[in-house]
């Protein structure tokens, strides 16, 4: 979940900060490319327009991906396309994007906004559960990525996170949408399959070995994981 507009102005989605605040952070500090912008603006008027990511969560991961010199992106959850053409688009040229999804009726929306910026070439859309996508990268030894983020199902956001993990390089980012779930993750008589499996994943990263994180609340919250080499 993110942020979105109404009427042409971002309104705020987070629980979290004041909206004034989240409001100047998108008006002063993103610079949004203006096909993300029409995206993000068709986004708002869909029935589960609170699924996209905001323009402020769009801005961090590119910066994510320029720190590391990232190529390679993978994309577990793409809804209307929003974090996989942000992604596209701070990619280099021979950037290449593999993005999860089962909807082909809202990829259909993302494919559209592809084209229109000149970035369809870079993203492979895999049409599938996404575990079994991300079986086959494992089987076939795909070249690791250099990011990975997640947006999907969370009841398996654990089995994405260990995926992600074997696929993106020592160095590598794996982000985690949703972590703080509007609070519910404080919630303790929140019992739910999708708040359980995100608080227990918030709480194994916190002591995973394998790599150095943090968890920013952006939007409904991210959490990013540099793997460790």
């Amino acid at each position: 979940m993110g942020g979105y507009v109404r009427d042409g102005a971002m309104t705020a989605k987070s629980t979290f900060v004041d909206p004034a605040i989240q409001n100047y952070v998108v008006g002063t500090i993103v610079r949004e490319h203006p096909v993300l912008r029409e995206l993000r603006e068709e986004t708002a008027h869909h029935s589960h327009a609170r699924m996209a990511i905001g323009p402020d969560q769009g801005q961090l991961m590119k910066v994510l991906a320029h720190a590391i010199g990232a190529r390679r992106y993978l994309e577990i959850g793409v809804f209307t396309g929003y974090s996989s053409l942000a992604m596209a688009l701070a990619l280099p040229p021979d950037g290449y994007v593999l993005a999860c999804d089962v909807s082909e009726e809202y990829t259909g929306v993302a494919r559209r906004y592809w084209h229109a910026a000149g970035v369809a070439a870079k993203i492979d859309l895999r049409i599938a559960p996404a575990l079994e996508t991300l079986a086959d990268l494992r089987a076939q030894h795909a070249e690791p990525f250099d990011m990975a983020f997640i947006d999907a199902d969370k009841a398996n956001v654990d089995r994405y996170y260990e995926a992600a993990l074997d696929l993106v390089r020592p160095g590598g980012f794996i982000l985690v949408d949703n972590v703080l779930w509007s609070g519910e993750v404080l919630d303790e008589s929140a019992t739910d399959a999708d708040t359980r499996a995100l608080r227990a994943l918030n709480a194994k990263v916190s002591r995973d070995d394998r790599v150095d994180a943090t968890l920013v609340p952006v939007c409904d919250g991210i959490l990013i994981a540099l793997k460790r080499g």
